[in-house]
């Protein structure tokens, strides 16, 4: 058993070593050699956690995915008293990564985003993070809307979960290259959040 925690306590140390690396070069520029060294294990170390380095950048993108997903549950944990399209509107500046403390981990998501167009394996990673974050919106949304009654016949929960996670990463990239501050993108977030249940909406058909 410890050296099975030994084992995974590695491969997160080796994750962190290519998220490092990814920022600092691009993925591109991330190779087992340089991960090695960064992590301050052997190569031989590197191969035994992963068979190969679309293994170990499958394993970090994976990695990064449960740290944001986490953030959005302990974000709600900490404060359950609050409504749930508060909750929601925490959730939502999580994903999108907006905050100065989390600028490094938005570009390497970017990077990875990227990547993923022409890796099969990393795009399937992507969507299985996408799905779950889509879902705990979709979950969030409803249960907003629940207190909204007299709007919420207007909203398709997971129409407007699907919206708003793009609109999550889109605001990423708009911060990352400059175009937006991070507290315009906030202000963008929060307003789109707040018209979800404006008496005004068209009704879905």
């Amino acid at each position: 058993m410890p050296r099975q925690v030994d084992h995974e306590e590695r491969r997160r140390r080796i994750a962190e070593a290519v998220c490092l690396l990814a920022d600092e070069h691009g993925l591109e520029g991330v190779t087992l050699r340089d991960v090695a060294a960064r992590a301050q294990v052997s190569m031989g170390a590197v191969q035994r956690c992963f068979r190969n380095k679309e293994e170990m950048l499958g394993f970090t993108l994976g990695n990064i995915g449960e740290r944001i997903t986490e953030r959005v549950r302990a974000r709600l944990v900490r404060s359950p008293a609050q409504s749930a399209a508060t909750a929601l509107g925490h959730a939502a500046t999580e994903v999108a990564l907006l905050r100065d403390e989390h600028r490094a981990e938005a570009r390497v998501w970017l990077a990875f985003v990227a990547q993923a167009v022409v890796s099969e394996p990393l795009a399937d990673t992507l969507k299985a993070n996408y799905a779950a974050l889509q879902e705990a919106f979709t979950r969030l949304i409803r249960e907003a809307g629940g207190e909204r009654a007299a709007t919420a016949a207007s909203v398709d929960p997971q129409r407007e979960a699907c919206t708003l996670l793009a609109l999550a990463d889109g605001l990423t990239t708009h911060v990352l290259i400059g175009r937006l501050t991070s507290q315009e993108a906030q202000d963008i977030l929060h307003t789109h959040l707040g018209s979800l249940w404006e008496p005004s909406r068209i009704p879905i058909r």
